[in-house]
């Protein structure tokens, strides 16, 4: 696949069809059939893998491809693995499963150790592909996890766009694996009909995403909605002045946001003391209730960004991240309607009530956002230091 030489890796495809799948309960089993029906490579790399029941049926899946001759390739990242069990690993080796960790941690290797691979992607005979924000958890399947379950999709996706996923993958599994992918051969892709869409990254440098660097511009050519969803809040100082412009030249700006259950307090506050003033300059701010909210979405009107990448300082530092965009009439009604739905499932922070909120939460705000200076002036110091990124 060709690699573009401006300011992104990839070029705009067209023909591509996309769906939304909506938590595990729903895209966990499209995901394993897809791996059940592979005839010739399945292509998996994740963050978040801990072993436990999803684990358990996707390794049987994986282990039968790999025992019928499919090329079965996993990247998994060092430290996001480091529960899944030892026997687990080698019940995929044995079946001949290619394992490869990105980023082995070291001891003497602390500063490396920063860099994180943070996409999620399961690619499959170049016909299937999926993205988003799930880990290979319990956590993130309904019938596991009961009432604690975490709000997560995942984007499936035909079309030529896969061929950059490809070599997207196949370029950080030739920098960790023994085996190299050479050519990842392709599908039967549709060329003519069905929606644009490109594949955007963050390597893990600051200063260096295309991802958010597209996210700012979609912002400020939006006519009508700037509708955002990330787990984790922690916007830069450039997007924040975007989405408080949008919202005082009287688009409709909206935050999906976690609310009080959420799997890390401490940045759920740093994220808080953001609020007054996106509230002053007209953005809406909903926090979700039923649970956890883990999905990464934006969409500027017909837009739509999806994959990996939160609204959080840290992304822009250290982790490799990936996001789907896509100007498609159909993804545009499945995202519109995901939205609107977990807004309708959210409280909305109104600056009236905001501004009285308890000397309490003000003063963990205040200190937890100190905690994130430090750490800011810390990550940049290090940075400066050297630039080692493993990529």
């Amino acid at each position: 696949m060709k690699i573009s030489r401006g300011k992104y890796r990839f070029a705009w495809r067209v023909g591509n069809r996309f769906r939304l799948l909506v938590d595990g309960d729903r895209f966990f089993p499209v995901m394993q059939d897809s791996i059940a029906a592979a005839r010739r490579y399945v292509l998996l790399e994740m963050y978040l893998c801990e072993s436990g029941k999803v684990v358990d049926r996707f390794v049987e899946r994986l282990q039968a491809a790999a025992r019928r001759g499919v090329r079965v390739c996993v990247l998994l990242d060092a430290y996001g693995a480091l529960g899944l069990r030892r026997s687990d690993r080698k019940r995929l080796t044995d079946a001949g499963v290619e394992l490869a960790f990105y980023n082995p941690l070291g001891f003497f290797r602390w500063r490396s150790n920063l860099f994180r691979d943070h996409r999620k992607l399961l690619l499959v005979d170049g016909e299937v592909g999926f993205t988003g924000g799930t880990g290979l958890t319990d956590a993130f399947d309904p019938g596991v996890a009961s009432g604690s379950w975490w709000h997560e999709a995942m984007l499936e996706i035909r079309g030529p766009c896969l061929g950059d996923w490809q070599a997207l993958f196949a370029r950080t599994w030739n920098r960790w694996a023994q085996s190299p992918l050479s050519e990842v051969p392709g599908g039967s892709w549709a060329q003519d009909e069905g929606g644009r869409g490109r594949v955007t990254l963050q390597r893990g440098i600051k200063g260096r995403s295309e991802i958010i660097r597209s996210y700012v511009r979609q912002i400020r050519r939006a006519r009508s909605r700037v509708w955002m969803a990330t787990a984790y809040f922690v916007p830069s100082w450039k997007l924040r002045q975007c989405l408080r412009r949008s919202a005082r030249e009287g688009r409709d700006v909206r935050l999906l946001l976690p609310g009080a259950l959420n799997d890390h307090p401490a940045v759920w506050y740093m994220g808080r003391r953001y609020y007054h003033r996106l509230l002053k300059s007209g953005v809406r701010i909903f926090e979700y209730q039923p649970r956890f909210t883990h999905y990464k979405m934006l969409m500027c009107d017909d837009w739509v960004s999806f994959g990996s990448c939160n609204a959080d300082a840290w992304n822009y530092r250290w982790n490799l991240e990936a996001n789907q965009e896509a100007v498609d009439a159909s993804l545009s009604t499945q995202a519109a309607a995901l939205l609107e739905t977990d807004f309708g499932r959210s409280v909305e922070i109104r600056l009236e009530d905001w501004v009285m909120r308890s000397w309490r939460k003000r003063l963990r705000e205040w200190f937890w956002g100190k905690v994130q200076a430090l750490l800011g002036w810390f990550s940049d110091r290090k940075r400066r230091i050297g630039e080692d990124d493993p990529f």
